[in-house]
């Protein structure tokens, strides 16, 4: 409805499901043609994901129907009704009979990995169905961030320093005589949770202890993982970026890079501010797409979106991660193709088999920003919301979040309660404009 305060239907659906448990996903079905006429595409994502809305309104653009596998423990049917599969990502060998069931009923195009949690479910459930996937081997590789570091050593791409410390090791201080500054992180997290900055030895043991804690969680210690030990990277200094790529039979197609504008020097590593197209010189730009490719030759990365992390310290990028995925969050929100396309709807056409080579970002610059959690408590209110609104440039504010949901923040949370975008001729006022409409919120915290 367009009474105050209502939200678009998809987000109306998106701010429920982050709100608390649901009985059941309904996924409806896109398209008016019979069944079996309409392409058929397994998206695999946690209920908690934020990506939920934004990837079925793609697949309705796209005229696909959409089966949602996700991570609901419930004692549901196998295929529930409205186009859920009940899925254990900690597991993915038990997931993948109840999706070749599903298949043989009504099979499946494509599979779609839409979150970090998904790549290695989505990869064998592929291969089994016969369809275009990443080995599983690269996928496994994207999600420990010690063998990622491994293998762009072994191909002679600049990575940070690292070495992997148990957690046991590393609380009494043993930290294997590394070179202060340095950055201790969990092998399988993302989203910058559990990242943190060390300058000396009781720096490191401080970061090894909320580690630890982080790592001991109900909810890291259920998706499986190497929680045993901490990676340890050098830090480096200089910009970051992040890389939005789509790859086809190996090749990369670059869609967009963002420049993060706030420093991110640590102790932590909250990120907030993404704009594209970035202010790099073009020659750097180049430098960065093509050692992405490489990385993603080295993980073995063969098809889908890729999403990567980049740090550039006097004109030379440094791999800091790539992610079989999209842009975390609602971020993609910022980016649109050819004739308002989004990021979902153009990963949606090429694991249909449809061309993308042909589309590209949009000329105009735009951008997303991550509101902050200030501190650990309750949502009880927002204010500002629609002050921001009217921030000249701002396109959307979204509140992510439900009031009553706990909040944490970084690098032990791992949600943000709300993003606003803009857009505009040039990166700068976009930046002005994302800055200006966050400082016009707040968020009321009990």
């Amino acid at each position: 409805g367009s009474s105050p305060g209502c939200l678009p239907a998809t987000e109306a659906w998106q701010s429920a499901l982050l709100a608390g448990p649901a009985t059941v996903l309904l996924a409806p079905r896109f398209g008016t043609a019979q069944h079996g006429r309409v392409p058929r595409v397994l998206l695999l994502l946690p209920i908690s994901s934020y990506k939920v809305a934004d990837f079925l309104a793609a697949a309705d653009r796209v005229g696909a129907e959409v089966v949602v596998g996700t991570d609901r423990r419930q004692a549901l049917e196998d295929l529930a009704p409205g186009g859920t599969l009940t899925l254990d990502f900690a597991h993915p060998e038990r997931s993948v009979a109840r999706v070749e069931v599903a298949h043989a009923e009504r099979p499946f195009v494509a599979v779609v990995g839409a979150d970090d949690e998904t790549a290695e479910l989505a990869s064998i459930a592929a291969e089994r169905l016969g369809l275009r996937h990443n080995p599983l081997d690269a996928a496994r590789a994207t999600r420990d961030k010690y063998e990622m570091r491994r293998r762009f050593a072994a191909a002679d791409l600049r990575t940070p320093r690292f070495h992997v410390v148990p957690v046991e090791q590393a609380l009494g201080g043993f930290d294997n005589g590394c070179a202060y500054p340095v950055v201790l992180k969990p092998r399988h997290l993302s989203g910058s949770r559990g990242v943190i900055r060390a300058n000396d030895a009781p720096e490191f043991r401080a970061a090894a202890r909320r580690i630890a804690a982080i790592l001991a969680s109900p909810d890291v210690r259920e998706r499986g993982g190497p929680n045993d030990s901490i990676l340890v990277e050098g830090f480096i200094p200089g910009v970051e970026v992040a890389f939005e790529g789509l790859l086809d039979e190996g090749h990369l197609q670059s869609l967009a890079l963002f420049d993060k504008p706030d420093p991110l020097e640590g102790p932590t590593f909250e990120e907030t501010l993404y704009v594209t197209p970035s202010r790099l010189n073009p020659t750097t730009q180049r430098a960065i797409a093509r050692d992405v490719e490489a990385g993603c030759r080295a993980l073995g990365l063969r098809d889908g979106p890729v999403h990567a992390e980049v740090r550039v310290d006097s004109g030379a990028p440094w791999l800091l991660e790539i992610a079989a995925r999209t842009i975390g969050g609602v971020c993609s929100r910022a980016l649109r193709f050819g004739s308002g396309i989004s990021l979902e709807e153009l990963v949606l056409r090429h694991a249909l088999g449809r061309s993308t080579a042909e589309i590209a970002r949009e000329s105009a610059a735009s951008g997303g920003m991550m509101l902050r959690v200030p501190r650990a408590g309750k949502l009880v209110g927002v204010l500002g919301v629609e002050q921001a609104r009217r921030v000249p440039g701002v396109a959307d504010v979204v509140i992510s979040v439900a009031l009553g949901s706990e909040l944490i923040p970084l690098p032990e949370g791992h949600r943000y309660p709300g993003f606003v975008f803009a857009r505009g001729e040039r990166p700068e006022a976009v930046e002005r404009a994302l800055r200006e409409a966050a400082e016009r919120i707040e968020l009321q915290i009990d």
